[in-house]
Formats: structure tokens, C-alpha cells, sequence
């Protein structure tokens, strides 16, 4: 029993506190930047000349913005409204992403499993070296398999049939690099993710994808079958010819690839998806209630593949590959989430911070214009309204513990309790008559101080100032991986301003910033 009690305090909340939102204004704040970020997205389709877009803003779990220009069929002149279905290419592939996370922790497959387990011609296909390991789904799911980036030819595979992708299959597949080694873009990769979980599940990817994610999300109104959208609420396509005019493209029917690029949403289903994948967000102890586990959702969001580091306008951004989600940090937020989609007639993209609780999407009819570049500006109008930060971590209990005895020890010296909160490293790295001599100097310099609470990083580490006399004094101090938690690092110094974060001298991280 006492086992048991001291495995339920371990992992309580009252012990781990979860982050939370501390402004209570934020969503009126952010609402009020909604007229400027329209206008951002009309002057993109304006300049691209796109038939007709949508777009959309999810906070805090609700769609709380939608607004849209153009029209939906050009013959028509149908206006695009938030239900106006569109088909959103690649991004799929983060739903694809989920059918295989879900049949994981089903245990109907594993990450792990070999993908000629699944799919038998992999057993006879030739690697490219002696020394490739065998293929695993972790590699096709974070496009580390291999295969040569395929774009132009994969678009045109949507309506393959099964046999068409046996026969393929059969004749093996070229590797552009070594697998396991680097970031390659492949749709054929997520073709062959359908496949299996078409064997995983026992039923057609689709079913599996429409019974399983889609009606659980209630996007009722999405499907992988152009023919099945009413007229009247369908995107047609278009292509922008270079003399001017409108091309309308031939809607691709479902096929073999669909799992990579094949569902049709609208702007209201489309925003029921973003706020489920945010919910994810952050880790903590209540009902799992989605269709896919709160923390499969944030695997998915973890880099597994780099692809590169880019420097444009000033603005540094590493990215790379989740599982079916592209996964980068830039000069202003460290964690974004994102995927693009284009097809023949379509270009789409979504994105969210997890950490902020807000994402954004947007849907056009026009061959791959990709409305990337109107949510990353709109990034920029949401953070000038100061309402766009990251949630505030609580100071766990053991935090604030040792802050109690940190500011003991500053208002009087005892060697001896200090060694009773401190880890067995911490007068090693300092012997006590040097850290007591330290802070003695700094006493002397600021005069009287007064503790004030603790600015948490993480459950372990942290930061408080104390407002003193002549000056405020920060204090940083991180915990070791003891039970209970000791005292291994400690640093007082003077700051120039109280709004300074120290940070851990061992590059423990303090946040994101590119700036000098």
C-alpha cells in the first residue's frame, strides 16, 4: 500500500501542476487583431488572383473566427462560406498519421514493426545497401524511408487502384538516400501507410479514417469522395494560366493514394480538427476523451526527421518532420505545428502553437497557391496585441519548497540545514565557506531584500528576485533527479532589470529569441 500511495503522489497534479493561461483578457484581445488579419488574407488572394478562400482562427478549443472572399465556382459566382468543401492534399497526411497512432496504441501494430510485415513485397525488395536495416513504419511516418521526394508525379497518383500500387510494388522502389539517414519528402511513403492500416484495421483505410477520427470529431461534412459533395457546397478547382484566364481542373476520384492526399473538409470541420489537436496540449490529468491519445497527439508534433535551417529577413527557422505534421521553431515561438496541402485546383495549410492555444487554417481553389505566407504574418499581428503567450507554468510544491529554504539561507547562513536540502554535489562544485563569503559580498552590496515568488521553467528548475535596498537580486536554482528533489545548482545575482531570466549556465533552455 505504501508503494502504491507514493507512485499516486508522484504523479499527481498537486505535485506536477499543469500550465495555464493567467490573462484573463486574451481571447478579447486577440479577437480585436481579427479585422488586420482579414485584411492580410484578402491582399494575398487579391495579389495571387485566387477564385475564392477561406480561413479560419481556433482558440482555447472553439473556432472563433472564420471569414471568407471569392467565389467557389466561377460559372456560378457561388460565393466560398464556411461550409464550402474543399479538398486539402496533403494535409491528410496528419490524419493518416492518426489511424496509424490509434491501431499503435490499440496494439494491432507497432512503430517498430518491420514494413514487410505489412506489406509482403518489402521482403523482396532490393535496399540499397548490404547495411540498410529493414524498413519500419517510423520511417515512412516521418519521411525517413528513403524515398526521392515526389511531388509533381505523386499529386497524379490519387486515383491509383490497389493493383496499380501491388504492381509498383513488385517492381521494387528507387531510393534517393540511404533510409533512417535524412528528411525526404515522399506521398508515395503515405500511400503505402494506407495500405497498412487497411490491414491493421480490417477495413478500407477510409472506413477506418471516416469511423474512426472523422465522425468521432463530428466532421460530418468531410469525406475522401469528390462525387459525394453536393454541387452546391463544392470548391471547384481552378488553375491560373499564364495569359490570365481560369483553368478548371478535373476533380481526382479516390484511389489507392488517398492517404496521402485525398479528404475534402470545410472550414467549420476543419476547425473542429485544429482545436482537437491543441487539446492536446499541455500534458495533464484529466478525461482522454478524443479518438487518439492526448499524448499521441503530441508525438506526432515531435521532430523525429530534420530537414533544414533556413536565415530569411533576419528570421532564423530550423524545421522538419513529425508524423505527418511539419514540426519547426523560429525567432518567435519554439514549437510549430504545420502542414501545407496542394492538388490540381487546391492549396490549403493549417498551423497551430501548441503552447499558445491558437491555430490558424486556410483553403483556396487555385493550383498550389499554399497560404502559408498569410498565417505567418498574422503570427506577427497576434503577438503585437500582447494577448499571444505562452501558458504559465505554476511553481510545483517542490519549487516552492526550496525557495523557502534558499531565502532562509540568504537571511542567515547555516551550513548545516543547508546540507540537509542540498544534493551531495553542491558543496563540491563550491565548498560552503566560498558560496558563504559569495553571498555575504552581495548582502553588502544590495542591503535588506524581500523573497518574492517563484517564476518556474519546468518542475525542477526556476527562477525568484528578491526586491532589496539597493538593487534586485535574481535567483536561479535547478533540483536533481533525487526523491526527494535536492538542491544542485544555485546562482544569486544582481540584474540590471527585474524582467531578466537568468537561465542555467548549463544551456538548459530560457526560450527562444534570435536577438543579439
Amino acid at each position: 500500500m505504501c508503494g502504491l500511495l507514493a507512485t499516486t503522489l508522484l504523479y499527481a497534479s498537486d505535485a506536477y501542476p499543469p500550465p495555464a493561461f493567467t490573462d484573463t483578457t486574451r481571447a478579447s484581445k486577440l479577437a480585436a487583431a481579427m479585422p488586420e488579419i482579414d485584411r492580410i488574407f484578402e491582399r494575398y488572394a487579391a495579389d495571387h488572383k485566387i477564385s475564392g478562400m477561406v480561413w479560419g482562427v481556433v482558440i482555447d478549443g472553439k473556432l472563433a473566427h472564420v471569414q471568407a472572399t471569392g467565389v467557389r465556382d466561377r460559372d456560378a459566382n457561388a460565393p466560398v462560406t464556411s461550409d464550402t468543401v474543399f479538398r486539402i492534399a496533403s494535409m491528410t497526411k496528419s490524419f493518416t498519421s492518426l489511424a496509424v497512432l490509434k491501431l499503435r496504441d490499440e496494439g494491432r501494430l507497432s512503430l517498430e514493426d518491420p514494413v514487410g510485415k505489412w506489406i509482403p513485397e518489402f521482403a523482396k525488395m532490393e535496399l540499397p545497401t548490404r547495411d540498410t536495416a529493414p524498413l519500419r513504419i517510423r520511417n515512412i511516418l516521418s519521411h525517413s524511408a528513403g524515398f526521392p521526394e515526389d511531388n509533381p508525379w505523386g499529386d497524379q497518383q490519387l486515383a491509383a487502384s490497389d493493383a496499380d500500387l501491388t504492381k509498383w510494388l513488385q517492381k521494387g522502389i528507387p531510393f534517393s538516400t540511404a533510409p533512417g539517414t535524412r528528411y525526404e519528402y515522399s506521398n508515395y511513403a503515405f500511400g503505402l501507410l494506407g495500405r497498412i492500416v487497411t490491414k491493421a484495421s480490417g477495413v478500407p483505410y477510409e472506413t477506418y479514417v471516416r469511423t474512426q477520427i472523422l465522425a468521432k470529431l463530428h466532421m460530418d461534412n468531410s469525406t475522401f469522395e469528390f462525387s459525394q459533395v453536393p454541387a452546391s457546397t463544392r470548391a471547384t478547382g481552378y488553375r491560373l494560366q499564364p495569359d490570365g484566364t481560369y483553368l478548371a481542373e478535373a476533380p481526382l476520384p479516390h484511389g489507392a493514394f488517398g492517404a496521402m492526399g485525398g479528404l475534402l473538409t470545410t472550414a467549420s470541420d476543419l476547425g473542429k480538427y485544429v482545436a482537437f489537436h491543441l487539446s492536446a496540449w499541455p500534458p495533464r490529468d484529466d478525461a482522454d476523451n478524443g479518438p487518439v491519445r492526448r499524448a499521441s497527439v503530441r508525438e506526432m508534433a515531435h521532430l523525429w526527421t530534420s530537414a533544414n535551417l533556413t536565415a530569411k529577413a533576419g528570421q532564423a527557422t530550423e524545421s522538419g518532420y513529425g508524423y505527418g505534421m511539419r514540426v519547426s521553431v523560429d525567432c518567435r515561438f519554439e514549437h510549430i505545428v504545420a502542414h501545407g496541402g496542394g492538388l490540381p485546383g487546391f492549396g490549403s495549410y493549417m498551423a497551430w502553437l501548441p503552447e499558445y492555444g491558437v491555430g490558424m487554417f486556410a483553403m483556396a481553389n487555385q493550383t498550389y497557391v499554399g497560404p502559408a505566407e498569410p498565417i505567418n504574418l498574422a503570427w506577427d499581428v497576434f503577438l503585437k496585441t500582447g494577448a499571444l503567450r505562452k501558458r504559465e507554468l505554476p511553481a510545483s510544491p517542490a519549487l516552492r519548497k526550496m525557495r523557502e529554504n534558499i531565502a532562509a539561507l540568504w537571511n542567515q547562513w547555516d551550513e548545516d540545514k543547508a546540507k540537509q536540502f542540498a544534493a551531495m554535489n553542491f558543496f563540491l562544485d563550491t565548498p560552503a565557506p566560498q558560496r558563504k563569503a559569495d553571498m555575504q559580498k552581495l548582502k553588502d552590496e544590495v542591503g535588506e531584500c524581500g523573497a518574492g515568488s517563484v517564476m518556474a521553467e519546468n518542475w525542477l528548475r526556476g527562477q525568484f528576485n528578491m526586491t532589496c535596498a539597493k538593487g534586485t537580486v535574481g535567483v536561479f536554482f535547478t533540483l536533481a533527479p533525487t526523491q526527494p528533489p535536492a538542491l544542485q545548482h544555485l546562482e544569486f545575482r544582481k540584474l540590471v532589470s527585474p524582467g531578466i531570466r537568468m537561465g542555467a549556465p548549463t544551456g538548459a533552455p530560457a526560450g527562444v529569441s534570435c536577438a543579439p
